[in-house]
């Protein structure tokens, strides 16, 4: 029998609590009273089981549950409906914590992971300088003319922003070959090795078709939003489709009562992020500084067989945070600063600069 222990933290009174955490473990296993298990192997080898109970401040409790490996197999959203399916329509529930005492589920985790990410871009040491294509709305020659330039400027990655998905002003199939040529110039007249990144969206056929573009064309990695997309299809194109690094991005997080460490530095790296968009400290979103080092912590700490992943702090950042960002994640990071560059006075020397600030910290390398 191979179990994961699930905390979650549940609003309760202290006379209330055990119950609640009974009636909990059933419905995130056999989702039928006690009662009605009369099977001897279900009982022991699938119903859940609440293994301790905690006081977690005034009026709430955290409770550690067992729940069965087997009732995931080896699908990603299988895992996120058996950590938070039904009780995530209990408001008083959250999900703080997940352990594997027996083993992960075969999910592919990353497949290029940040050593892997490195070699692709080029960059064996500091972090990895990023940056996004804005606004959406644009039209595939002005969205190519900025690429261009980010390229110029020194840029490691280029994104799509999360919004430009197939829109009229800029198809999905006339968007990126044209970004990918303008890198690929860029590229050319510099030496250097920048990667752009489409935003993969739709159902499976359209991805499939997104993806014989990106193919044709060459492009050296994508983004993906899992939550949008379904974190299924996200491990089943990791598993058995992409051969470049996997961006992926945060949307609809916010949704799910779930810790963001376990959202974004766990299951996003089992389903085969390499690299992972999380909102940073002081943006324009409310995660505080000890989230977001659990977040990247997360994606750095041991997980089975799997790779380590990048953290990707995003969100309202502007070139006057490098040192800090820096010298809170480490080298191991991508710092992806968008919609302050294009903002600025002049554009294309706010990018250069933030590649040279982004250099300059750590002694040229880069």
């Amino acid at each position: 029998m191979k179990w994961m222990h699930v905390t979650y933290r549940i609003a309760a009174s202290a006379d209330a609590i055990a119950a609640r955490a009974e009636a909990l473990a059933r419905e995130q296993s056999v989702e039928c009273p006690v009662a009605a298990v009369t099977d001897r192997r279900v009982r022991e080898a699938v119903m859940g089981r609440v293994l301790h109970l905690a006081p977690d401040g005034p009026s709430h409790f955290r409770a550690v549950i067992a729940l069965a490996l087997e009732t995931v197999g080896d699908d990603a959203g299988q895992l996120l409906n058996m950590w938070f399916g039904n009780v995530s329509l209990q408001p008083d529930v959250s999900l703080v914590d997940v352990a594997w005492p027996d083993g992960l589920p075969a999910l592919p985790g990353p497949r290029f992971g940040v050593a892997g990410v490195r070699e692709r871009l080029g960059v064996p040491h500091g972090a990895i300088t990023c940056t996004a294509l804005k606004p959406v709305g644009s039209s595939v020659a002005a969205l190519a003319a900025l690429a261009g330039q980010q390229a110029r400027a020194g840029f490691h990655l280029i994104k799509d922003d999360h919004g430009l998905a197939d829109p009229v002003s800029a198809p999905f199939a006339e968007r990126v070959p044209a970004i990918q040529a303008a890198v690929d110039a860029a590229n050319h007249e510099t030496g250097g090795r920048c990667v752009y990144a489409p935003n993969l969206n739709g159902g499976p056929r359209a991805v499939q078709r997104q993806l014989a573009v990106c193919r044709e064309v060459g492009v050296g990695a994508v983004m993906l939003c899992p939550l949008v997309l379904g974190v299924s299809q996200v491990a089943e194109l990791v598993r058995d489709e992409l051969g470049v690094p996997v961006l992926a991005h945060p949307a609809l997080g916010g949704n799910l009562r779930m810790d963001p460490a376990v959202l974004f530095g766990t299951l996003f790296r089992l389903i085969g992020a390499d690299m992972v968009i999380f909102p940073n400290h002081g943006g324009r979103f409310s995660y505080d500084v000890a989230t977001c080092l659990r977040i990247a912590a997360a994606l750095a700490a041991p997980l089975g067989v799997h790779r380590p992943a990048l953290p990707v702090p995003a969100g309202g950042m502007t070139p006057a945070r490098v040192g800090e960002m820096c010298a809170s994640y480490g080298e191991d990071v991508v710092l992806l600063v968008g919609g302050a560059l294009l903002a600025a006075e002049a554009p294309v020397q706010a990018m250069r600069e933030f590649v040279r600030a982004v250099t300059a910290q750590e002694g040229g390398h880069g």
